[in-house]
C-alpha cells in the first residue's frame, strides 16, 4: 500500500468534506462540491479498500465486536477539525464529538464506542463518548 497516497488521497476528502460543510444547500456549488466528495470516496475504497478492511478485522476481532465492518468510507467523520501544520507543514486533524463508525463490544458494555478514520497519519481512532482515545490502526 503506498502510504503517501494514502495520506493524499484521504487529506483530499477530508478538505472537500470541510468545504462542503461551509457551504448551504441553497449554495448553487453545493451539488457539484458532493459530488465531488462521493467520487473520491469511491476512489478511496476502490484504491484501499481491501488493506483497510483487513485492519478493520484485526480491529473488530481485538475488542472482540461482532459488528459489520463497513467500507472504510463509512468511517469518515462529518466534522474534521485542522491542526496546526508540523513542521514538514502537514496538516493533522483532530475529530470532536461522536464521530465515526458505532460498534457494539461486551469490553465496553454501555458506552458509545466508535471508530472513526483520520488522515495524516491515517489512521483509525476509538472514541469512547465522543472523546477521542486511542488510535487503535496507524499507517506509519
Amino acid at each position: 500500500m503506498d502510504l503517501n497516497k494514502l495520506d493524499t488521497d484521504l487529506t483530499a476528502i477530508v478538505e472537500k468534506r470541510i468545504e462542503l460543510s461551509k457551504k448551504t444547500y441553497a449554495d448553487p456549488e453545493y451539488d457539484d462540491i458532493e459530488e465531488e466528495v462521493h467520487d473520491l470516496e469511491d476512489d478511496f475504497n476502490e484504491e484501499f479498500g481491501d488493506q483497510l478492511e483487513g485492519e478493520l478485522e484485526k480491529i473488530y476481532d481485538k475488542l472482540d465486536s461482532d459488528t459489520d465492518i463497513l467500507l472504510p468510507s463509512a468511517y469518515l467523520a462529518n466534522k474534521y477539525t485542522p491542526m496546526q501544520p508540523d513542521a514538514h507543514g502537514i496538516i493533522s486533524y483532530e475529530v470532536k464529538g461522536k464521530e465515526g463508525v458505532p460498534i457494539e463490544s461486551e469490553q465496553f458494555d454501555g458506552q458509545d464506542v466508535r471508530i472513526v478514520l483520520i488522515p495524516n497519519p491515517t489512521r483509525f481512532v476509538m472514541q469512547i463518548n465522543g472523546v477521542s482515545l486511542k488510535d487503535l490502526w496507524r499507517s506509519r
